[in-house]
């Protein structure tokens, strides 16, 4: 058991479950930045709809240079999902998924893409026995309704992908890629990830959200910002404060703080596609999404007393209001 608790890319659920879910989230970036696709495998066990899954976010640039996000739901039969755990692989249908490369084969009425990615070493998270995974404690604890799990922060691409009988070169871009699993995403949350910085080392991680906890609720966070290779984490459960300064359902603006830093986040989703997310269980729950989302970020570094400014347009949003 603790070997999955602290790798949360192993398959953490099993076949005959009732109600649950899990999925994984992996990124593609071209290294032209203007091809996003985001592949999300996973499996939905709610009671008379089990099956697996594939939806696709997929952002490229239009003839007047404009972003455009096509997203879809490729279903497939509960038989068609495979997993192992040493080494780790995930197959659905044809398109396989591991921490090494990516095998894609998918095609519906609107979008095709097949090809292999090899994926550069994994930009890691700081673990311990107290913290085994993004979600500290909190790992350990069972009946959680949605456990998170970051793989990999940042790492680099190797290959070619065809979508749409088009050539699109992904050598040098970048990769991320997190998970979750549980029987619901939280009826509300703020979510937003980039690793496309002008400081090409950096990769931010955020996400607050409702919690339900046995008889209580309550707001929950953890973000992780790496900067030159130094690691920054704020959590719920390392004494870290977080404040909604403002929110739309386009823009969140958030100040988090500890006693070692302060990190003002400024999001604005942009162009946006629809995502299926579980809801007790059952994949029913559209929310919105985008991977060229543009979010500004200021981290004051108290013990080193330094301030560190920076942008993305190529962050991946989601503000999910009750």
């Amino acid at each position: 058991m603790f070997d999955k608790i602290k790798n949360p890319i192993l398959f953490q659920g099993d076949l005959t479950k009732n109600n649950y879910f899990e999925g994984w989230y992996y990124k593609h970036v071209s290294f032209d930045e203007k091809t996003s696709i985001s592949l999300i495998p996973g499996v939905n066990l709610f009671k008379g709809d089990e099956h697996s899954f594939i939806q696709y976010i997929y952002v490229t640039l239009n003839e007047q240079n404009e972003k455009t996000t096509n997203t879809g739901y490729i279903r497939y039969r509960l038989d068609e999902f495979s997993y192992q755990n040493n080494p780790f692989l995930v197959q659905i249908g044809q398109t396989i998924f591991t921490e090494s490369f990516v095998s894609i084969h998918l095609k519906d009425e609107q979008f095709t893409v097949q090809g292999k990615l090899g994926l550069g070493t994994f930009q890691n998270i700081k673990t311990s026995i107290l913290s085994p995974s993004i979600m500290g404690g909190f790992a350990y604890i069972p009946k959680v309704e949605c456990y998170h799990g970051v793989i990999s922060m940042n790492h680099r691409l190797q290959g070619t992908l065809t979508i749409n009988n088009e050539e699109v070169e992904f050598t040098n871009g970048k990769g991320y890629i997190e998970k979750d699993w549980g029987t619901s995403f939280p009826k509300e949350y703020i979510w937003i990830h980039s690793n496309h910085f002008k400081n090409e080392s950096t990769s931010l991680f955020f996400s607050i959200a409702h919690i339900p906890f046995y008889l209580t609720t309550f707001k929950g966070f953890i973000c992780n910002i790496i900067v030159n290779d130094k690691e920054y984490r704020f959590a719920t459960y390392n004494g870290s404060t977080a404040k909604i300064v403002s929110q739309t359902k386009d823009t969140a603006l958030i100040v988090l703080e500890n006693k070692e830093a302060e990190l003002t986040i400024q999001g604005m989703i942009t162009s946006s596609g629809k995502l299926i997310a579980p809801k007790n269980g059952s994949m029913n729950k559209a929310i919105k999404e985008g991977l060229s989302g543009e979010i500004s970020i200021l981290l004051k570094d108290k013990k080193q007393n330094t301030i560190y400014q920076d942008e993305s347009k190529l962050a991946g949003i989601e503000i999910v209001e009750a």
